[in-house]
């Protein structure tokens, strides 16, 4: 998502302020993490060999952290994080870093990658491009062999200019077109806008809508959503019968917008937008007022960002939105959720971006083991030929997409309060 879509999220931001230590979400200088002390369960041979062409993720996940192999004596591999942790982008770069750091040491429990450890090191970019500049710097310093960058655009390409292509960087939550460069070592690990718009336009045809309602603001995300949300809605049949303008972040009353769609709509359409949670559950409100109940409300992966869903669901009951994975009990992210809060005594906030942080860890580790090498160059080279991947967030490749992964868009609905897996769209 871009930057604007969190730049009112004090909201959200407090929420994860909430539920984590001052020292979760304050420190700005780097954190590597350490391989846990070593007890007398020996590490076996077929998992040693396992584990030197791939994580083997669910052990790691079945691991004891009070209870782990020898520590990995190998030579490390070094995971760089830029990461802000401020109002703008803490809603997922605070559980993504927690996440890696959790994962590294639950690696290391279960004897590293190979026998090497991983150490992350993390750095605060503070929301500034220039403190994100010399952070990435200190990243390199620090010996990085890829690093993790932050959500937004205007702080991934001062990442970017920084490494000059020369060190792979994944942007965890990033769903931003203009940053996936394969020439420039950089990747997205979620879907991009035109991907999740037009999964939603078609899951909508699927359902049998042939009338649609956009909300929509110039730009980037909150614009060019429902624009493909549009192209694709009517190429297949439909009819996008009205477009309402809208400020994103600020508007809750949508009064002139509801008189004018009181003339024209029916109230069995289906209404799209990036908008952000509270300007939905809010428009949807004056929209019933009107008599117009029966509409379907379908949004983008803003709508779990901001948070109502987890503060107040039922005021989101009903509501349709993609977001990047579902996290199935039992399932992996279920899992390190789990292994997280045992540990630590706390939830992890935003458990599907956590899962997105994890993969982007995984998939540098797995360009150095398919490389059979350290250099960052070969590893972003063999993660652009990566054809299948499965991690924390579905199945995955990179081969001819220039680093817009291959994956599904998780289409969810909120049900009882509960988001409940609609479909995974292909």
């Amino acid at each position: 998502m871009k930057r604007r879509v969190l730049a009112l999220l004090a909201v959200v931001a407090l929420l994860g302020a909430a539920c984590g230590s001052d020292d979760d979400t304050t420190e700005s200088q780097p954190a590597a993490t350490e391989a846990p002390a070593a007890t007398e369960a020996p590490a076996t041979t077929e998992a040693m060999a396992e584990m030197a062409t791939h994580v083997d993720i669910d052990a790691a996940l079945a691991a004891d952290l009070d209870n782990c192999v020898d520590a990995p004596s190998g030579d490390p591999i070094r995971v760089g994080m830029a990461m802000d942790f401020g109002e703008v982008s803490g809603f997922a770069d605070i559980p993504g870093s927690q996440a890696v750091t959790h994962l590294a040491d639950l690696i290391n429990c279960i004897g590293g990658v190979g026998g090497r450890p991983v150490e992350v090191s993390v750095q605060d970019i503070q929301g500034d491009p220039e403190v994100t500049a010399r952070a990435t710097q200190d990243l390199l310093e620090f010996g990085a062999h890829f690093l993790i960058g932050p959500p937004f655009a205007d702080f991934g390409q001062p990442v970017l200019q920084v490494t000059e292509g020369n060190v792979p960087v994944f942007f965890a939550a990033s769903t931003e077109p203009s940053l996936p460069d394969v020439g420039a070592n950089s990747f997205l690990v979620t879907f991009d806008d035109t991907r999740q718009a037009s999964a939603a336009a078609e899951w909508a045809l699927e359902q049998g809508h042939t009338r649609a309602i956009t909300f929509s603001s110039p730009g980037p995300y909150f614009g060019y959503n429902p624009e493909i949300f549009t192209e694709v809605f009517e190429a297949g049949g439909g009819e996008v019968i009205s477009d309402q303008n809208y400020v994103p972040i600020e508007d809750v009353d949508f009064s002139a917008q509801v008189n004018e769609l009181a003339g024209i709509a029916q109230g069995d359409e289906v209404l799209y937008s990036a908008m952000l949670a509270f300007q939905v559950t809010a428009l949807r409100s004056q929209l019933e007022a009107q008599g117009l109940a029966e509409i379907t409300y379908l949004g983008t992966d803003a709508f779990e960002a901001t948070g109502l869903l987890f503060a107040a669901p039922e005021e989101s009951e009903g509501m349709v939105h993609t977001t990047h994975a579902f996290a199935e009990p039992g399932g992996r992210i279920d899992l390190l959720l789990q292994s997280y809060a045992d540990r630590h005594g706390e939830q992890l906030e935003s458990g599907t971006f956590a899962g997105l942080y994890a993969d982007s860890m995984l998939l540098g580790i797995q360009g150095m083991l398919d490389s059979g090498s350290d250099d960052p160059a070969e590893i972003g080279a063999a993660v652009a030929a990566i054809e299948s991947f499965e991690g924390f967030t579905g199945e995955m490749g990179y081969a001819g997409t220039n680093g817009i992964p291959d994956k599904p868009v998780s289409i969810h609905r909120v049900v009882g309060g509960v988001d409940t897996l609609v479909a995974n769209w292909e």
